[in-house]
């Protein structure tokens, strides 16, 4: 008998083993990176570098912040900056100005905050209303102390892989790549995306040579826009090991899109209707429920990419209030009047 038992054991066994030849275990979901996690990090490594300066004898970094107009989406972008400089002990104040405002009269006060060493930081919010040039704004803010990064000195530094100010949504996807471990080195990337403050820098960041002042991801990098037929975009996406999607379009970028395994980085902040409650609600670029079940590695959204460029904006307060980037006045109203 138990002989019997024995070989009755070893079928079963055996059974076992040829159905699990036969059957393939479940793929598991994309892993979801936290942005708000990789923030909260970003934000005690430089709580922490914003003491030892303190105590070292240097003035707190102060960051200046204008806000024009009454947009309740860009009130609110402002306060979370403002309450992250708190919360990593950055002075920062908020100049409220009415949409009426001439070009001229924000200028002058743009020249006064470049002037006034109080000033560390200096951002302007955008969008600004349509009778003030943003270009002409963006170029007026001093480059040492343009935390947005917009200003095109800055721009052109990052282009030459110059240490500069970096601007601090495509910095933060940098970041976000670099510390999640996703690998860039010789890999296919499509930015969905062309925008001067954020799709062309994150293209910027991925492509360039890892050797330089301001290493970059050494990846090649295709780009597509609004004039990019969808069936290009299917053909793009569908090779590449990663996606970021930063276009503002709602689910732009689907599951039949992406191959297994691809990390994909979604910077699209949509607001839609939600056809259950009706309420309107964010969404990014990405069809994230369908997306997670096929990629490697995925950012939600809201809770992304969102997080990360308000830590990153507060990383250039402290390089501004460092003096790290100096550059010739001269050599500034050269390269804005060109």
């Amino acid at each position: 008998m138990a002989a019997i038992r024995t070989l009755r054991k070893l079928c079963q066994h055996v059974q076992h083993h040829v159905c699990s030849l036969h059957t393939s275990a479940p793929r598991a979901e994309a892993v979801v990176i936290s942005g708000r996690k990789l923030a909260r990090q970003i934000r005690e490594e430089t709580r922490a570098d914003v003491e030892q300066w303190v105590l070292a004898g240097n003035k707190r970094p102060h960051l200046s912040v204008i806000l024009v107009g009454d947009n309740p989406a860009s009130h609110s972008y402002v306060l979370n900056k403002t309450r992250a400089a708190a919360d990593i002990g950055i002075s920062s104040e908020t100049i409220l100005k009415h949409s009426e405002i001439s070009e001229e009269e924000l200028l002058d006060l743009i020249f006064k905050l470049n002037t006034d060493p109080r000033v560390d930081g200096l951002l302007v919010q955008l969008p600004l209303p349509d009778h003030i040039d943003e270009r002409t704004v963006c170029n007026a803010v001093a480059p040492n102390k343009d935390v947005d990064g917009f200003h095109v000195v800055n721009v052109g530094r990052m282009c030459l892989d110059q240490s500069t100010m970096l601007p601090a949504t495509p910095w933060g996807v940098w970041e976000i790549i670099k510390r999640t471990g996703i690998p860039t080195f010789g890999k296919n990337v499509v930015v969905a995306g062309r925008s001067k403050n954020v799709g062309m820098p994150i293209a910027m960041l991925l492509h360039t040579d890892g050797r330089h002042e301001r290493p970059g991801g050494d990846a090649t990098v295709t780009i597509s826009h609004r004039y990019t037929p969808k069936e290009q975009l299917c053909q793009h996406t569908k090779i590449a090991d990663i996606v970021v999607a930063a276009a503002g379009i709602p689910n732009l970028i689907t599951a039949d899109m992406i191959k297994e395994g691809a990390a994909v980085i979604d910077v699209g902040i949509n607001r839609v209707q939600d056809p259950v409650t009706g309420k309107s609600r964010l969404v990014g670029d990405v069809d994230f429920e369908a997306v997670k079940k096929k990629a490697g590695f995925i950012t939600p959204v809201p809770g992304g990419v969102g997080p990360m460029t308000v830590a990153m904006l507060m990383k250039n307060t402290v390089k501004a209030a460092k003096s790290v980037l100096q550059f010739p006045p001269e050599r500034i109203r050269l390269a804005v009047a060109s």
